[in-house]
């Protein structure tokens, strides 16, 4: 697997709107990811600002209206819209939506839309009663009817200095948008794979509990590289702050309890589960109704073990035949590829990434990793130091693998 959007030929279309300041930042990292972006400003873009602001992020010719009418006009919107992988319009203008909506190809963006071939992501931005008026709601209705994507708005203050829904999506979110437009197609899609992430809090009295230093990011990093595969991803995420990936269904939970729940609810139908979630073994056995005083004291914390989520997948998979694939993970301290080898063995696993706690350098609230894939057939594969996002590029390689759904081209 690789970066979706590096080398894709993105097609930019720039609207008359304040947010245009936003599309500048958005081609700048579309380009840092590796995109070529060929940008279309409309005469009303070119108010907020100029072809030279683009060209200078992107490093390639940004086009204009009068461009249409240059030497090579005739051919020019064939060329932008034939070649391009995806076309994304933002900020998209009421004026603008209206035209793609109705086929008017009066600018060289519109006329450029209707000859693009590839997928249509827009993302709205205008005055909130611009937003919500029939016209626009209906036009909007249009092009969700043909398959364009449509991202946002979002709610929040307005270049009228109202307040409502009408605010372009900030450049990361529509990034994540732009990548779920790209992976559409991919090996995995058709496939629904169920990823847990970060730690559990099993509680000790109101304010207090036993939890661990998992930060959740392996494993909202795997949910990110399924969905590059074009799988549909339901993440089950203990406490964190971490971003949702666009296009991820996103259930929170908080205890080992709510884990089991949420992942027997979730498998299934599933064809794979990635267990990366730090799930505690135990928990108090009491739990205090009001917080303790530390001037009472307190002379022990009894514990029980929790119900052993993996155990109670072998037992519904071995019923059920679901999830196809099951991949757990092995957080050691000491005898690492002895441990992990054993829970692969006892939980019935396809596969476990194993790694070492121990290491200063890899592993829990750090990017990196450093981990081991043992297989249920045997093979060991040691893996050097990478980022987390590379690791689940590895994970995800063989859950494609696995499924017998062949690989990404």
């Amino acid at each position: 697997m690789t970066n979706l959007i590096k080398d894709k030929r993105i097609l930019l279309g720039v609207t008359g709107s304040i947010a245009c300041y936003k599309a500048t930042d958005l081609a700048s990292k579309l380009a840092q990811s590796g995109a070529q972006v060929d940008v279309i400003l409309t005469q009303a873009a070119t108010q907020f600002v100029t072809p030279l602001s683009f060209q200078s992020v992107t490093g390639r010719r940004a086009y204009v209206d009068a461009d249409l009418w240059a030497s090579e006009g005739h051919v020019l919107h064939i060329g932008l819209g034939h070649a391009a992988d995806l076309l994304v319009v933002a900020p998209a203008s009421a004026n603008t939506i209206a035209r793609l909506a109705h086929g008017i190809a009066d600018n060289l963006l519109s006329v450029t839309a209707l000859a693009a071939r590839c997928p249509l992501l827009i993302a709205p931005a205008m005055d909130g009663g611009m937003y919500t008026h029939p016209a626009t709601q209906d036009n909007l209705r249009i092009l969700r009817e043909r398959g364009v994507l449509i991202a946002g708005p979002a709610e929040g203050h307005l270049a009228s200095g109202l307040s409502g829904i009408g605010r372009m999506l900030e450049p990361p979110e529509l990034l994540g948008h732009i990548r779920l437009a790209l992976a559409k197609g991919g090996p995995l899609d058709g496939t629904v794979v169920v990823v847990t992430a970060g730690g559990t809090q099993e509680p000790i009295d109101p304010v207090r509990a036993i939890t661990n230093r998992s930060s959740g990011k392996q494993g909202f990093a795997i949910a990110q590289a399924a969905l590059d595969l074009g799988a549909q991803v339901k993440l089950i995420a203990g406490p964190n702050s971490l971003a949702t990936p666009v296009g991820v269904l996103r259930q929170d939970v908080r205890t080992a309890q709510e884990m089991l729940e949420a992942v027997l609810a979730a498998i299934p139908g599933a064809d794979a589960l990635i267990m990366a979630a730090a799930v505690a073994d135990f928990r108090p056995s009491n739990l205090a109704g009001q917080k303790i005083k530390k001037e009472s004291g307190i002379t022990e914390i009894r514990l029980e073990k929790t119900t052993d989520i993996l155990q109670e997948v072998a037992r519904y998979k071995t019923a059920h035949g679901c999830p196809r694939v099951t991949i757990g993970f092995a957080a050691e301290s000491q005898d690492l590829l002895e441990n992990a080898a054993a829970k692969l063995k006892a939980k019935r696993l396809d596969l476990i990434v194993a790694n070492d706690i121990s290491v200063s350098d890899a592993g829990f609230a750090l990017d990196d990793n450093r981990v081991t894939l043992l297989d249920s057939g045997g093979g060991v594969e040691e893996l050097p130091l990478m980022s987390k996002e590379q690791v689940a590029e590895a994970v995800m390689t063989r859950v494609v693998e696995k499924l017998g759904v062949g690989s990404e081209g």
